[in-house]
Order: C-alpha cells, then structure tokens, then sequence
C-alpha cells in the first residue's frame, strides 16, 4: 500500500509541474517508474493511459468549440491511430535496451526544446500528403516509446511552416486518442496492475487540473519551461549513465 501512495505522489506533482507549463507528464512519468522498479515496458503503459486520462478532455472541447480545423486534423489523426498502436505493437519485439536508448534522446531533444529552443519555420509545407508522413512518422515512434507524441508533432509540423496556434490545437486534440490506442494496445500483451493504473491515472487528473488553473495566474512560462527542461536533462542523463553502464 505504501508504494501506491508513493507512486500516486509522483504522478501528482509531476503532473502538476508539466501542466503548468501546458504539456503531459508522460514523459517524464515513464522513466521515474523505471528507476523506481517497474519494467520499461509497464511504465510506459501507466504513462500513456495517465496522459490520455489529463488530456482528453481538451480533445473533447476543441471539437465542441469548433476549434479544429478537421481538413488539417483529419490525416495526421488517422495516420497516428494506426500507427501508434502498431509502433506499440512493434516495441515487444525490439530490443528493450535500444528502446530505452531512443527514450532517452527523445528527452535530451524534449529538454532542449524546453530550455533551448526556438520554433522557427524551416520549410513551407504544402498539400496533404506531409501531413500523412508526418501523423505516420510521429505516431510509429510514439507507440514505439509510449509517449503521445506531442513533443514530437508539435515541433515537427510547426518547423514544416504551419501556424502554431493551428498546431497547438491539432496536437491537443489527437495525441490524447493516439495515446489511449497505444495504451491499449500495450495492455494486450503486458500484465499491468490495475490499481497502481488507477491511482497514477486520477493522481494525474488532479495534478493537471491544479496546474491548469495555477498557469492562469502570474507565472512565468519562461522559467517553468526551463524547471521541466531541467528535469528532463535529470532524467536523461541518468538514462544515459545506465545505458553505459549495462553496454559495457
């Protein structure tokens, strides 16, 4: 009993960090439950289905508020309900070492952007086959991780020239089905303790809701940007150091 409350404390003030600074915690999520004892691939089933539990919601209300523009959405969304849960699927058969390799450059890149980086347009898209690659690209590697995908989409197409604020609402809008998809595709071949689920998945609402209504208020993007990126810095490093130490 004492390690549900742990992890449900974890989960909670991750959450609530992360959602200030508007993103999920699943990736961050994921590597604290591997340090602390639970397989790699456990984990990132628990990290997918918390961060579509915190997410969803907004999916819903974009599409009630007729924010989606759905001519945008509608191939990056099927590409990545189809390639999520197969890059899930794919993952049992990869090499777990290599995967936790990959994991961990994703956080090395999701931490840069964070403290780093500048989104800047490199190339002006056109047409509708880009957003297919794209939805297929980033929902393979997503399942593969167990991540949404969100870290990766957003910068993907926004470097790609589409506007951020049609960017933002697209990935706030796919990524959390994406996710749950990959969620469940995880849970047909892992055994997952339902508790230990449900205790980080309502952990995680509460964390996102309080870090949601918390980000209106005066804080400072900047720096809660940069505390997250710190953290994931953290988080890759020690990836990093135990990715040498079992390669040597």
């Amino acid at each position: 009993m004492g390690d549900y409350f742990i992890y449900t404390i974890i989960a909670f003030i991750l959450s609530l960090v992360f959602s200030m600074g508007g993103t999920g915690s699943g990736i961050a999520l994921i590597p604290v439950l591997n340090f602390m004892g639970l397989e790699f691939v456990v984990a990132k089933a628990i990290g997918l289905f918390a961060g579509a539990s915190t997410t969803i919601t907004a999916s819903v209300m974009n599409f009630k508020r007729k924010v989606l523009d759905l001519s945008f959405v509608w191939p990056i969304a099927l590409m990545m309900l189809i390639f999520a849960p197969l890059g899930a699927y794919i993952s049992q058969f990869f090499n777990e070492h290599y995967v936790k390799f990959f994991f961990m450059l994703l956080l090395f890149y999701s931490a840069s952007m964070m403290m780093f980086g500048k989104k800047k347009a490199i190339y002006k898209a056109k047409g509708r086959a880009i957003l297919f690659i794209s939805g297929a690209f980033v929902g393979f590697l997503a399942g593969m991780l167990g991540v949404g995908g969100g870290n990766i989409l957003m910068p993907l197409l926004i470097l790609l020239g589409y506007e951020p604020k049609r960017v933002a609402v697209t990935v706030s809008s796919v990524v959390p089905f994406a996710a749950l998809s990959s969620f469940f595709t995880y849970a047909s071949y892992v055994k997952l303790d339902w508790i230990l689920l449900l205790c980080v998945m309502f952990a995680s609402i509460a964390g996102g809701y309080l870090g949601n209504y918390l980000m209106h208020f005066k804080l400072d993007q900047n720096k809660t940007k940069k505390l997250m990126g710190f953290l994931l810095y953290i988080l890759a490093f020690k990836m990093l150091y135990n990715f040498v130490i079992h390669t040597i």
